[in-house]
């Protein structure tokens, strides 16, 4: 049967890795369509990256302000406007949305506001169906995304349901900073908004079921980040379990016994899962592993023909690992010789301080067998840093393979830690060693040259 609407790439889910591969396979000539059923951008762009910063970017000026006449500076009245720091956060948003969406018509991506279905494989591609029409699709691209996990704690469907428990998405769209907030989950999620929240007036407590916050990042990295956040008001409970969600709050147990922690929103950021029900993904046969689609190095599935990239396959859910991928998909789909490598991938947390790290930590190289060296200096080295932040407590470390000499991680805390780790993952990514590194002109006075300082230390 001959199709109507044949394309030479369908794309399901427009988000980092969905939209920039649209582009890029647009740019190599690839006639392409791409399936959205919400916000081109996605996650990141609506619900998360972009929102987050443009609120915690108000909390830095608000915590900035009360703090001012430290560096002889008087402000008078200072107050943080939550609906008006909204509406300029959904301004944001809303900006970076349209010109997604102008990229897309530019390039002559067709952008289909809906959820497309795989309904088969057919000899002439992959049928998909969407508001009634029908598409084909010579390749698939998959990216779904991911969706919040739901705890199975007693009351929460009832308290997501009246409102009383919210997941990000209805958190970036409160009209009102809640007296009490507590959050179920410390990870990246959890502190940046626990950091908003506590600057915008809420007392702000974190209930984590493991020793400490941050998930992943270094420990050291990790219990820095908590104490100053302690020290901004948040309070946590850390090898805490959240039993139920009562009309008073939060019903947690842990060492020093059961409490509940009053609170008038509960925030649940537990992490999030691959989105693949709905999608009708199951007859292309796709092999799945601990709910995520398996890809190869090129991003490949099981199934030829078909890519998956993003938060879908369950590697790395950062919308910068996301935006790798799908150039890495496109690449190979048009026979360009590319492969995801996942060593330097950096993660960042906006809370002020800023956290941000890139390579294996003390405990990921341990764990692999690493015979490393490492170095930490405070942030305090840089000249700059100290005149921006005199008490500030920040640091940097660094690992170096003993064998090899090569840069196995940069960690660090403090003022632009989110901008100096990009150098710090070129050196990770590349395999230098310290020595190389000390050649590079580090621009001074900046934060950044304490990287020259800690690796002169090894």
């Amino acid at each position: 049967m001959k199709m109507k609407n044949i394309y030479d790439l369908i794309i399901l889910g427009g988000g980092p890795a969905g939209y920039f591969a649209s582009e890029r396979a647009a740019d190599a000539g690839l006639r392409v369509l791409l399936f959205e059923e919400r916000g081109l951008g996605g996650v990141c762009l609506n619900e998360g990256c972009i929102p987050t910063k443009a609120l915690l970017h108000t909390a830095k000026l608000a915590s900035a302000a009360r703090h001012s006449e430290d560096y002889g500076v008087y402000i008078d009245n200072i107050r943080l406007d939550h609906v008006k720091a909204l509406d300029r956060k959904n301004k944001v948003v809303h900006k970076l949305v349209s010109g997604v969406a102008a990229t897309l018509k530019q390039k002559q991506v067709d952008a289909i506001k809906a959820y497309g279905v795989l309904k088969e494989r057919t000899d002439e591609g992959f049928v998909v169906e969407a508001m009634n029409e029908t598409y084909v699709g010579e390749r698939l691209l998959i990216c779904t995304g991911s969706e919040v996990v739901i705890p199975p704690i007693d009351g929460m469907t009832e308290a997501l349901e009246s409102g009383f428990a919210l997941t990000s998405r209805e958190c970036l769209e409160l009209g009102n900073v809640p007296e009490c907030f507590a959050i179920v989950g410390g990870g990246v999620i959890g502190l940046e908004l626990a950091y908003y929240f506590a600057v915008a007036g809420s007392k702000v407590t974190i209930i984590e079921m493991l020793p400490e916050v941050g998930g992943a990042i270094d420990a050291d990295i990790a219990k820095n980040l908590r104490k100053n956040l302690e020290r901004l008001g948040v309070r946590f409970l850390l090898e805490a379990k959240a039993e139920g969600i009562v009309s008073e709050g939060v019903s947690v147990i842990s060492a020093a016994g059961s409490e509940i922690v009053p609170a008038e929103k509960v925030l649940v950021s537990i992490g999030r899962r691959p989105r693949i029900s709905g999608a009708g993904l199951e007859t292309l046969g796709l092999y799945i592993d601990k709910g995520a689609i398996v890809t190869d190095s090129r991003m490949r599935t099981n199934v030829p023909g078909v890519w998956a990239a993003g938060d879908v396959n369950g590697k790395i859910m950062l919308a910068h690992t996301a935006y790798r991928e799908a150039a890495v998909c496109v690449n190979d789909m048009i026979g360009v010789k590319d492969i995801m490598i996942y060593d330097a991938i950096p993660q960042i947390i906006y809370t002020s301080p800023e956290a941000a790290g890139v390579g294996e930590t003390e405990q990921s190289a341990a764990a692999k067998g690493y015979v490393f060296d490492k170095a930490v200096l405070p942030m305090q080295y840089s000249g700059r840093y100290v005149s921006e932040n005199e008490s500030g407590d920040g640091f940097v470390k660094a690992l170096v393979e003993r064998r090899t000499k090569r840069i196995l991680g940069v960690h660090m805390v403090g003022t632009y830690a989110s901008e100096i780790i990009l150098s710090a993952t070129i050196l990770v990514g590349s395999k230098w060693t310290p020595q190389a590194a000390l050649k590079i002109v580090y621009p001074h006075p900046s934060v950044g040259e304490i990287l020259r300082d800690v690796f002169i230390e090894l």
